[in-house]
């Protein structure tokens, strides 16, 4: 039997590694891109900075220290220079793909902050191991600017798990669907016609705005936002202003909003602020050929026929009236189940008097 060499006993007092063998560690040493390992080889193990943290400006001084056990996974046995190269944060990362392959077939709500906004979505990190979120999934509304979410903690479900093919797609969508009907289904149950509801609103068109009423959505058509005219939605309101509304009617899951409060109602008192023989100031509103339609307060307009403008002739309202002009008038009938109020300015017209002319005989008398 031949005697073994000093460095074949050395050899063969440390343990064999395999590259992706998992082996524990010591750290010996560090520094701000790597940490160097004592893992009872006859090398030293290292790891290099990318290895360790998706931070490429990270400190490893300032995240390990020496004597901290580590448990790590064999990249290479042999660099080339006689080290070996390890990796921790890939280990983590199986691991990490282990709890997501776990959430996805639980279908377990998990939670983390942002790490990445991307072209086409979020990315999040969960150990180390990365899902993507794609631009459809994060809202149940479209998004075009993502860039609010960064750094916030956000909560998803695990909708596609290949990590073979580098696909771990998540899904932040559909917990927000879920909650939304949950949210409508208790809101429905306690909404009533009638009822008095703060909301926010969240859109706003040409023919009216959405109000967000906690979870049900309503409309607030312009018909219905004030008892008087609105001719632009869009100069009255603005998107995320709070707004207390009227439920006016509910049919399935669509909702009708008012802001006609009945105790608001200016046609309310109408037999006293407006009796006949009342004389009221009001702003022309608009005009036809046969009259001109005034407006005494918000909601109540009256008809100034073109006949009881003024006592001379008037061929058409244009003549002698201006839309927004204030004019004072009287009010000479009153319809409150139409809603109807007539006014007259020619009965407010003085009757001036004749002036005097002089006789034949005193023209006479002064030619003479």
């Amino acid at each position: 039997m031949s005697e073994l060499t000093f460095e074949q006993m050395l050899d063969e007092s440390f343990k064999t590694i395999r590259n992706g063998e998992v082996v524990d560690g010591t750290v010996i040493d560090v520094k701000p891109d790597e940490i160097i390992l004592n893992i009872g080889y006859k090398a030293d193990g290292i790891i290099m900075r990318s290895e360790y943290t998706n931070d490429s400006s990270a400190d490893l001084t300032t995240m390990v220290s020496v004597g901290d056990p580590l448990t790590v996974k064999v990249l290479k046995v042999n660099d080339g220079e006689g080290q070996v190269l390890l990796t921790y944060k890939r280990l983590v990362a199986e691991k990490g793909n282990e709890r997501l392959k776990e959430a996805y077939e639980n279908h377990e709500v998990l939670r983390a902050p942002v790490a990445q906004i991307l072209g086409g979505g979020l990315s999040v990190v969960i150990d180390e191991a990365r899902v993507f979120i794609p631009a459809s999934l994060v809202s149940d509304s479209y998004e075009k600017d993502l860039s609010k979410y960064q750094d916030q903690e956000i909560e998803f479900v695990i909708s596609e798990f290949n990590p073979r093919r580098n696909r771990i797609i998540g899904d932040r969508r559909q917990i927000l669907v879920a909650d939304r009907a949950k949210k409508q289904k208790e809101l429905f149950e306690k909404l009533q016609v009638g009822d008095s509801i703060e909301g926010i609103i969240k859109n706003v068109t040409d023919f009216g705005a959405f109000v967000d009423l906690g979870g049900v959505d309503g409309l607030l058509h312009i018909s219905e936002m004030s008892w008087g005219r609105v001719e632009n939605p869009k100069k009255v309101f603005k998107v995320g202003e709070s707004l207390k509304v009227l439920i006016k009617d509910i049919n399935d899951t669509k909702v009708a909003l008012s802001l006609k409060f009945p105790e608001t109602n200016p046609w309310a008192n109408a037999g006293e602020d407006y009796a006949v023989g009342t004389v009221v100031e009001g702003k022309v509103a608009r005009m036809t050929d046969f009259g001109a339609f005034v407006e005494l307060a918000p909601g109540v307009d009256a008809l100034l026929h073109v006949s009881q403008i003024s006592k001379a002739h008037v061929d058409k309202p244009s003549d002698v009236l201006s839309v927004g002009q204030v004019i004072t008038a009287k009010v000479v009938d009153l319809n409150e189940a139409d809603r109807k109020i007539s006014l007259s300015m020619k009965v407010l017209e003085t009757v001036s008097e004749p002036a005097e002319t002089e006789s034949v005989e005193d023209v006479e008398t002064a030619e003479e």
